[in-house]
């Protein structure tokens, strides 16, 4: 991004729905940092350029990243989203709900998502959306590789954190954590990445196994 300017431009060039703008609310009250508008139409455009049908995403929120996935995702898609906090899902739940999403589109498990993961199908996934801890971030590589279909895509947000992580004097546990999963992710014989400096920046890889 090259000025204050071009980042207003991009946040703003997509206007969010009022269902998402309420979920967003809903997280400032309860203290979540969520995807920014610019990152929600990030995801919704992967998402409709795949016509994904199945989607995890590991860190529900209130809603918010996973009304945008839904949004671009098939009409008959089904979203599984991963948390550990019961209060953000039930906002999140709220927000579905108001969006008119169908209870069936929308899988919302409460649990780590070490635990959760291993349970769900081999290859079955089109995209892994990741908005969680990002010390973590290497281990749910790794899970999400292992759920998605040839031709999938992963998505970890937070990829610039602040602008923290194409700083090589920032060595605080996040930026040196997300340092690391940009090497990992580049350096990948099975992925086709780049980052998308939209909101806080995503990492987007197409996974492209032998």
């Amino acid at each position: 991004m090259t000025n204050a300017a071009s980042r207003t431009y991009v946040e703003s060039f997509v206007t969010e729905q009022p269902v998402a703008a309420s979920a967003r609310q809903r997280a400032e009250e309860l203290g979540v940092e969520t995807v920014s508008t610019g990152a929600g139409a990030a995801l919704r455009l992967l998402a409709a350029m795949i016509d994904a049908r199945a989607v995890v995403e590991i860190g529900t929120g209130t809603g918010v990243s996973g009304l945008w996935l839904l949004e671009g995702m098939h009409p008959e898609g089904v979203l599984t989203t991963v948390d550990t906090e019961i209060e953000h899902q039930r906002a999140a739940k709220r927000a579905f709900a108001e969006a008119g999403v169908a209870s069936s589109r929308a899988r919302v498990i409460t649990g780590a998502a070490r635990d959760v993961l291993p349970r769900l199908t081999d290859g079955a996934y089109d995209l892994v959306f990741v908005d969680s801890d990002p010390a973590d971030y290497a281990e749910l590589l790794d899970e999400a590789l292992r759920l998605l279909r040839y031709g999938g895509v992963v998505v970890f947000d937070d990829a610039l954190h602040k602008d923290r992580v194409a700083d090589p004097s920032a060595r605080d546990a996040e930026s040196v954590a997300l340092r690391d999963l940009g090497r990992l992710i580049r350096e990948h014989d099975h992925l086709v990445p780049a980052i998308l400096p939209v909101g806080e920046g995503l990492i987007a890889a197409v996974h492209r196994p032998d």
